[in-house]
């Protein structure tokens, strides 16, 4: 049976990986392989280039997926919705992925190690994200989690929230993490108040509050160097 150019050029990607391995393969063979089927007019391996496209400076290929929305992905042809889906989670394993990686032995000792590691994760957010993070007597992350997604406001998060979950994690100590949508870290008078409660809270439990970190666009803001916590 006689396989025209353009399935010859789709299939290729499979035929690489057998020969030399996934680490051979260019990114947009690797995304060929899960989008399986390119359209008539184009490969595979054409389709996942113009997905790659997509990607916005300074993140490029893979990683700038990321940032691509599923309505921007649709808009290719020969990207359907469950197309869309797939490359969707792919970008979110790998970020997972990458995240526990970084977790094993990491140690935030200083607000611009966890301002790093949440960054990419909660400055793209439309509404407000909070995070407790867990730590161990030596400023090792034991655990994260996440208290809200998808309000618009940190209030509606009560200090009995945030230390139920440390005391589930046994920690010794906690920092909060959350964003602020406008891209602005600026500390709101709300921000400030729970951050005092907190600490003063936290003093009583013996669970002390190290930090709250507050994530904007690409900057961030810590309430300690700030001075609101002592």
């Amino acid at each position: 049976m006689q396989t025209n150019k353009k399935q010859q050029t789709t299939d290729m990607p499979y035929e690489k990986f057998e020969q030399f391995g996934a680490e051979a393969l260019t990114e947009a063979e690797l995304l060929a392989i899960i989008l399986r089927t390119g359209t008539k007019d184009k490969s595979a391996v054409e389709l996942a280039g113009e997905v790659l496209r997509l990607s916005k400076p300074p993140r490029e290929g893979l990683l700038g997926l990321y940032d691509v929305t599923l309505k921007e992905l649709m808009e290719i042809k020969g990207i359907g919705f469950v197309k869309a889906v797939k490359l969707k989670c792919l970008t979110e394993l790998s970020m997972r992925i990458s995240r526990s990686s970084a977790k094993e032995g990491l140690v935030f000792n200083s607000p611009d190690l966890v301002a790093q590691y949440f960054m990419e994760t909660l400055r793209h957010r439309d509404t407000e994200c909070v995070i407790v993070v867990c730590l161990d007597a030596k400023g090792r992350m034991i655990g994260e989690k996440k208290l809200s997604d998808g309000s618009v406001r940190m209030s509606l998060i009560s200090p009995r929230q945030i230390f139920l979950e440390a005391l589930h994690a046994k920690a010794v100590n906690i920092i909060l993490v959350h964003n602020h949508p406008s891209g602005d870290p600026t500390p709101s008078r709300y921000d400030k108040e729970i951050t005092s409660n907190l600490h003063e809270l936290g003093e009583m439990m013996d669970i002390l509050l190290l930090d709250h970190i507050i994530i904007g666009d690409n900057s961030y803001a810590s309430m300690k160097e700030l001075g609101y916590l002592t």
